[in-house]
């Protein structure tokens, strides 16, 4: 325990004797978790939008207008009843449409609720047997006075999914090249502590101080420095998101009937992956800088 408390505290003695590189090596590790951040929270919403559309493939959704009643849907299914490679018309209210989305949401689907008023519209789900039979609903369905708009998920799929591996090819090879400058930051960082402490070092060790001993200090700095750093970086990325969904949650939802997946569900997956990677980058800088200089 005293051990312990030791390392604490020479920990935060040090970084207070060198503030720049210890800010320097914060703000480092602070922009790559945000970069990388800012990849995961748009892969993540890609990833549960195309999911979303995956299970309506072979279907092609028909959103009707506001202004829209029943008997005007009815003439509407009928038209799309006769089109070639129609196989079924359904009627889907925007209280169905929300209900449906919280069964895919499962657990989480609760979150929903937050929406207040139901933003979906009134929609026709189609489904057909080929993709010219979808061609064929779109192209009648735009010329149907009470239709606002149409989507077939099929070709936005594609699309999609060439998105999110590009995306995830991207972030990773962002990822590798910012955790090695993070890590040489952090490594240079704790290298200008141990030259300051050259001399006491070189008493402790003369006295039978274990290399233990004298690497916990700058172990503990290290890894300090990594909690904070993704602890800020956690927390600015939930602020950013949490007010890009508050501005813009509603209308995404109403555009693509799928919404942004919660900012309060995102942050946790965040702070675990921040606090795992700071601690990684801090504790790796400090063991490189301590293996080329204490072990001479």
């Amino acid at each position: 325990m005293n051990s312990f408390t030791y390392n604490i505290k020479q920990a935060f003695q040090q970084i207070g004797r060198n503030k720049g590189m210890s800010f320097a090596s914060v703000f480092a590790i602070i922009a790559m978790m945000m970069i990388l951040g800012l990849f995961f929270v748009v892969s993540v919403n890609v990833n549960l939008f195309t999911e979303m559309v995956k299970q309506d493939y072979d279907s092609v959704e028909v959103y009707l207008q506001d202004s829209t009643d029943t008997a005007q849907a009815q003439t509407i299914m009928n038209k799309l009843e006769t089109v070639k490679g129609v196989d079924k018309v359904t009627y889907r209210t925007k209280d169905e449409a929300l209900n449906i989305m919280k069964e895919r949401w499962g657990d989480s689907g609760y979150l929903l609720d937050s929406l207040g008023d139901n933003p979906l519209p009134n929609s026709i789900l189609v489904k057909v047997s080929s993709v010219k039979g979808a061609d064929r609903v779109n192209t009648l369905a735009a010329k149907l006075d009470g239709v606002e708009s149409t989507k077939y998920y099929k070709e936005t799929v594609d699309k999609l999914t060439k998105v999110t591996n590009f995306m995830q090819a991207a972030a990773i090879v962002i990822m590798i090249f910012l955790i090695v400058v993070s890590v040489v930051v952090v490594s240079n960082t704790i290298k200008l502590t141990v030259f300051a402490r050259a001399r006491e070092i070189s008493i402790m060790k003369y006295v039978g101080a274990t290399n233990w001993f004298v690497r916990g200090p700058f172990l503990v700095e290290g890894i300090i420095i990594g909690i904070f750093s993704s602890l800020v970086s956690a927390g600015i990325t939930y602020l950013i998101y949490s007010r890009i969904v508050a501005t813009i949650g509603t209308k995404v939802m109403t555009i693509l009937s799928s919404p942004l997946v919660p900012a309060g569900y995102l942050s946790l997956n965040l702070i675990v992956i921040f606090l795992a990677m700071g601690i990684s980058i801090g504790a790796c800088g400090s063991v490189i800088s301590m293996r080329k200089f204490l072990d001479k």
